[in-house]
């Protein structure tokens, strides 16, 4: 109970006492704090800063009113009636005035110097300020190489602490209140921080949004490493002793409403129509919300602050739902692809790039992804297809890994299909091994090859092998039996010009297919050489006549041919995949 309620609680009138030695102390006191406090009068608008550079006398006014707060405790003991107590509360109005203006000055020309940075920065140095009782030591008068910040925290400190203690807690509170609330909410408008209710972001434009998401994800690091860190820095400082639950109501009331505005709005953006562009972005909030989770965790932890955590909590778990749904809708999408035009060449269809590229960058948030998919049930892997190497345990590696194989066993299956649309079956063949290819190539060389292990890419690369041994058997299946093994002398100028109408044909052909892959397209025209060339040029040395040869072609002209095939045109631009448009590739 403050000493207001006990300097005006109904008591029994008390006979006059005998004056004491004790008495008399209360009389000096007194007469020792008015000599000081009338000195320091609030309305004495030609009286200077107490707490400015009169450090000793600042010292001497707060030693003033702890003394006749003692003194009017005494007295309200001895006779609540008395005209000593009258004196004394009137001379402790005239102190708590003072203390307040004093309380506001600081916090008014100090605002810079107490900004965040500066506040985390000192709080080390000023903890140790905290830890005696008498906040103004003999130490506390060598400011010379204290900063301004760690002089007005020890400030307002000692006064907090004084007005407190007299019962004047409410006239402090809200001084603090409206100058460090002003503080906050400007840093987090210069942040960009806007309070949004879910009705404006919801009929933003994805420009625009993008826009808000990006400059949130700046400002919230700020704002909860800097700002929040060193605004409950401060007030745990200010108001820290003797009553924790000021510290916590203050800071509540300084921080909540800007800090409810900065964690709602990933809830807003998750809970807004779900498009594949917005994945990413998605993500990145997660991420931010997930990596500063602990210090939120931590900075709002007292219960005037719990509407903060739990609006930070429902956003967390509402951008978790909104990727999920995002990639049913992206597997969705893939299964749905019908586009019926088979890539000129045999290229590499759209959906594949799109898809390839939309889950490399997936894998990029890998430890996002495996707390977002966490027992979330999925469809059952194909043990031939995949085995996770960490499968048997059940990890939150193992969900995430199975979870990209399964979509891209999904698009790989699309491909299938696809292969089905060329009449050659030649081409279909090298078109699987193309965009089988373009799979390995790119898992290998993002994060997909960390998630899915080096078992998967040597499985799949074994693939890519058996569809290009398919395209040859069939693409050049009217070269390679002409070539017997002892053809007669007689048989072998038929034979050569057999060999040569269908090894021309083949590659009049093939000039227009295309493996975009150059270390593939080198592979397999080098493999078609050392089955066709070598046999050929074996061949050519043994029926020789003097300087001619009877196969109409030299080794060389074979060569040439073959190293004209397979670099078509490649993709036709007209082909393309009918699904959502892909993401914007954005620095994280």
């Amino acid at each position: 109970m403050g000493l207001r309620n006990i300097f005006f609680s109904k008591t029994t009138p008390l006979p006059p006492p005998s004056r004491t030695f004790s008495d008399s102390l209360m009389d000096e006191n007194i007469e020792t704090a008015r000599s000081l406090i009338s000195k320091w009068d609030p309305n004495n608008s030609a009286s200077a800063p107490l707490f400015r550079n009169t450090r000793q006398e600042a010292k001497q006014y707060l030693d003033a009113v702890v003394s006749l707060q003692t003194t009017m405790q005494y007295l309200v003991a001895r006779d609540s009636s008395s005209l000593s107590l009258i004196q004394a509360q009137s001379l402790m109005q005239l102190a708590m005035n003072r203390l307040q203006m004093e309380f506001y000055r600081i916090l008014t020309q100090n605002r810079d110097n107490l900004d965040p940075e500066s506040v985390a920065s000192t709080d080390r140095r000023s903890s140790s300020v905290s830890d005696d009782d008498d906040d103004f030591s003999e130490d506390d008068f060598r400011f010379a190489g204290d900063s301004v910040s760690t002089v007005a925290m020890a400030d307002l400190k000692a006064i907090a602490e004084c007005m407190v203690s007299a019962g004047y807690r409410k006239e402090c509170v809200k001084v603090y209140i409206l100058m460090r609330k002003s503080v906050v909410d400007e840093a987090l408008y210069h942040l960009g921080v806007e309070r949004l209710s879910f009705s404006q972001v919801q009929k933003m434009d994805w420009e625009t949004l993008h826009s808000k998401i990006k400059c949130w994800l700046n400002a919230v690091k700020i704002a909860v490493r800097t700002l929040f860190h060193a605004e409950k820095t401060l007030c745990d400082y200010v108001f820290g002793s003797p009553e924790r639950m000021i510290a916590e109501s203050c800071f509540a009331a300084v921080c909540r409403e800007g800090a409810a505005s900065l964690f709602g709005f990933p809830e807003n953006v998750a809970r807004c129509k779900k498009t594949p562009e917005k994945m990413f972005r998605t993500l990145d909030m997660y991420e931010a919300m997930s990596e500063n989770w602990n210090q939120i965790a931590s900075i709002f932890s007292s219960e005037p602050t719990s509407s903060v955590r739990s609006q930070a909590t429902a956003s967390l778990v509402k951008l978790g739902e909104a990727v999920r749904t995002m990639l049913t809708d992206f597997e969705s999408a893939i299964q749905k692809e019908s586009s019926r035009i088979p890539v000129p060449g045999g290229g590499i269809h759209p959906l594949t790039r799109y898809v390839m590229n939309y889950i490399a960058f997936l894998a990029d948030y890998r430890d996002a992804l495996a707390d977002i998919v966490a027992g979330w049930p999925q469809n059952p892997l194909p043990e031939s297809y995949y085995r996770s190497p960490d499968r048997e345990e059940k990890n939150r590696s193992s969900e995430i890994a199975e979870r990209i194989a399964w979509l891209i066993l999904v698009v790989l299956c699309k491909l299938d299909g696809k292969a089905e649309l060329y009449k050659d079956v030649a081409l279909s063949y090298l078109f699987l091994a193309n965009n089988m290819q373009y799979v390995v190539v790119k898992v290998r060389k993002s994060n997909l090859g960390f998630i899915l292990g080096e078992e998967w890419l040597t499985k799949h690369e074994a693939k890519v092998k058996e569809y290009v041994s398919k395209y040859e058997r069939v693409g050049w299946s009217k070269a390679f039996p002409l070539l017997p093994e002892n053809p007669t002398p007689e048989e072998a100028r038929g034979i050569f010009e057999s060999f040569n109408a269908a090894f021309h044909e083949a590659c009049r052909v093939q000039s227009t297919w295309v493996v975009p892959d150059p270390n593939l397209r080198e592979e397999i025209k080098a493999s078609i050489g050392l089955k066709l060339v070598a046999r050929y040029k074996e061949m050519c040395g043994k029926y020789r006549v003097g300087s001619e040869t009877v196969s109409g072609f030299w080794s060389e002209d074979m060569e040439h041919y073959l190293g004209e095939i397979l670099c078509g045109s490649g993709e036709s631009r007209s082909v393309s995949w009918r699904g959502p448009s892909p993401p914007p590739i954005v620095a994280k």
